[in-house]
């Protein structure tokens, strides 16, 4: 999983039988995990930071995991993956609101979610390899990479790290159109699915946090992808 990686996973899940056959495969791969049957467990365990990434599933026996999701969002920047019922859009764009960082369907491979987490943690983690650097300005935004923190104009954004490495690759290429597929590749660590909408619901997030409302920092190239376009 590399030097830079940690590897505790807290995983969220009242099927018995799931949770079981997911926590097994994930500590075959060298993941540490601990679980969780209900929601009200999983925030619990969350707040004794003894994990690196949550794996969450939006039907829960006790508190519905897009609440578990607010709650976690309340206290703690950990990213967040979540297990939604295969089909449902709607959970999956109330879930990026709320601040998931991906999701994968149910019934889901132990294989995908392995990728998928590994892709993730290898994106928050990439900080412990960056020395301690000045601060970087792109117009009215500051960029602390060593904190994966940006601030406009002084104020923190409240971003997820997903979030956050997808408007790193939009900074980085500021004035030129980035593709899709690059930006999905580039800031997701996976391939751009047909029908697949992360993408389009983090930028979405990016430009509400931005108070972007009228795309102009984002913008939208018909066809081609995203460019951002720096505020003077």
């Amino acid at each position: 999983m590399g030097d830079y990686v940690q590897n505790r996973v807290l995983l969220i899940e009242d099927d018995d039988e799931l949770r079981t056959l997911l926590a097994r495969y994930l500590s075959g791969q060298g993941f540490t995990v601990r679980e969780a049957a209900n929601g009200q467990d999983g925030l619990s365990l969350a707040e004794d930071h003894l994990c690196d990434v949550v794996v969450l599933d939006i039907m829960l026996p006790d508190i519905n995991g897009l609440e578990v999701l607010r709650q976690l969002r309340a206290r703690t920047h950990l990213p967040v993956v979540l297990l939604t019922a295969r089909g449902d859009e709607t959970d999956r764009i109330v879930g990026f609101e709320v601040g998931a960082d991906d999701y994968i369907p149910k019934p889901c491979n132990p294989r995908e979610l392995v990728a998928r987490l590994q892709a993730l943690l290898r994106r928050v983690n990439w900080d412990q390899k960056v020395e301690r650097a000045e601060a970087r300005q792109v117009g009215d935004l500051t960029i602390e990479a060593d904190r994966r923190r940006v601030l406009l104009q002084g104020v923190p954004l409240e971003l997820t790290a997903t979030e956050y490495e997808v408007l790193q690759v939009l900074l980085a290429h500021a004035g030129s159109v980035v593709r899709k597929n690059d930006l999905m590749q580039w800031a997701l660590g996976r391939r751009l699915a047909s029908h697949d909408r992360t993408l389009d619901m983090h930028i979405s997030n990016l430009r509400r946090k931005l108070g972007d409302d009228r795309q102009y920092r984002i913008e939208t190239v018909r066809g081609l992808g995203y460019s951002y376009r720096v505020a003077v």
